[in-house]
C-alpha cells in the first residue's frame, strides 16, 4: 500500500467493504478478515451484493465487480484477462485474498504485530505468509491443481483444509435460507479464516522466527564445534528446535550446496537422550539426502552398539531417517560413521 493510497483511505469517513452475495469462499472470507486489521476498515460496514450500483459505492470492493484497479480500491479476479500474481517469482494467479495481501499485507502485518513498516520482520513475514498460507487459498479458488503434471486420480481426498471448512459453512443445497442468514454465516467464516491466519502470524513471531535464528547460528557453526565434520555436513543443536522449515531457505540464502550441504542433524530429545536425523531432500519429502546405513536399520540397543562399535546406541528406524543414542558424543559418532 503506497503512502498516497493510505492517505486516501484515511480520509474516508464511513468506509464500506463490499464483497459478493450468495455462496462464499475462503478467499473472500479471508480477504475481509485481513482488511479488518487496518484501522480504517476495523469498524467498516460490510455489504454483500451483486448490485452494480451498491458495488460502485463501496470504499473497497473484493471478489466482485469484474475490476482490478488498485487506484480505485477494486480487487476482483474473475474478469477475462486477469493474470496477476504475487510477484515475478510466483506463477499462481491471485484470488481476492492474494490481491488484498499483495497490496495491503505489509501494513496488515505492521498493525497486527505493532511494528514499523521498515522492520525487517515485516518483509520476511509478508512473503512467508503468502507462501505458507495465502497461495493455497489463491490456487484452490482458481482451480489450480497442487500436482498439475500428475495423471490419474489422487490416492485419497483431503477435505479438511481451510477452503473446504469455509465451504462447509454455507447452507446445504436443500436448506432454505435468506441472504441475512448468509451474512451471519459469512461473518462467522471470515472470523474463522482470520483467526487461523493471524494465529499463524503469531506463531511465526513467537516460535518460527526464534527457531530460524537458532538454526542459522547452528548452520554457521557447523564446521567449528568439537567433533564437527570439516565439510559441515553435520549440524548440531544443543536444544530441541523446529529446524526443518528453515534449513532449505537458509541454505539458499547462505549459498550452501554440493558437498557442504548438511546431511545429518544432531539434537536432544524430550527424555535427554540424543537423536541423529537425516536431512530430507526437501521439506515435504520422506526421502533422505543420505539415510543412515542400511545394516543399522531396524536394529536396537546393545545389538546396534555392537554392530556400529559405538556405545549407547538405542535404535535406527527401519527407513534409516533417524536414530538414537544415549549421549551427544554417541550420536555424533553415529553421524560421522554414517558419513564414512
Amino acid at each position: 500500500m503506497t503512502e498516497s493510497k493510505r492517505i486516501k483511505l484515511d480520509e474516508v469517513k464511513n468506509p464500506v467493504i463490499v464483497t459478493h452475495s450468495g455462496t462464499f469462499h475462503a478467499d473472500d472470507a479471508l480477504a475481509v478478515s485481513m482488511l479488518r486489521k487496518l484501522p480504517v476498515f476495523a469498524e467498516a460496514e460490510l455489504v454483500r451484493t451483486r448490485d452494480m450500483d451498491k458495488i460502485a459505492n463501496g470504499t473497497i470492493v473484493v471478489d466482485v465487480g469484474a475490476e482490478y484497479d488498485p487506484a480505485r480500491q477494486r480487487y476482483d479476479h474473475h474478469q477475462r484477462g486477469f493474470m496477476e500474481t504475487f510477484d515475478d517469482e510466483h506463477t499462481t494467479k491471485l484470488s481476492s485474498a492474494g490481491l488484498i495481501w499483495k497490496h495491503f499485507g505489509e501494513h496488515i502485518l505492521a498493525a497486527h504485530l505493532n511494528l514499523g513498516l521498515d522492520n525487517g520482520l515485516v518483509r520476511l513475514f509478508f512473503k512467508k505468509m503468502y507462501d505458507d498460507f495465502v497461495e493455497a487459498i489463491d490456487a484452490i479458488d482458481n482451480g489450480i491443481s497442487l500436482y498439475p503434471e500428475v495423471a490419474g486420480p489422487p490416492r485419497y481426498r483431503s477435505r479438511t483444509d481451510l477452503s473446504s471448512r469455509v465451504g462447509h459453512m454455507n447452507p446445504r443445497w436443500n436448506e432454505p435460507f435468506e441472504e441475512s442468514d448468509l451474512l451471519v454465516r459469512f461473518r462467522r467464516a471470515s472470523q474463522m479464516a482470520g483467526s487461523e491466519f493471524f494465529e499463524r502470524v503469531d506463531d511465526m513471531m513467537l516460535a518460527w522466527y526464534p527457531a530460524r535464528q537458532i538454526v542459522q547460528e547452528a548452520i554457521e557453526a557447523r564446521k567449528s564445534f568439537e567433533g564437527a565434520d570439516p565439510q559441515g555436513r553435520i549440524v548440531l543443536f544443543d536444544r530441541i528446535v523446529g529446524w526443518k522449515s528453515h534449513m532449505y531457505e537458509l541454505e539458499a540464502e547462505m549459498e550452501i550446496s554440493g558437498d557442504e550441504q548438511p546431511l545429518y542433524v544432531i539434537y536432544p530429545d524430550e527424555s535427554g537422550k540424543w537423536r541423529v536425523q537425516a536431512v530430507p531432500v526437501s521439506l515435504e519429502s520422506f526421502t533422505s539426502r543420505r539415510a543412515l546405513p542400511e545394516p543399522w536399520r531396524g536394529i536396537r540397543d546393545e545389538q546396534l552398539s555392537e554392530l556400529t562399535e559405538i556405545p549407547g546406541c538405542i535404535f535406527v528406524h527401519q527407513s534409516g531417517f533417524i536414530g538414537g543414542n544415549a549421549t551427544k558424543e554417541g550420536a555424533l559418532k553415529m553421524a560421522r560413521k554414517a558419513l564414512a
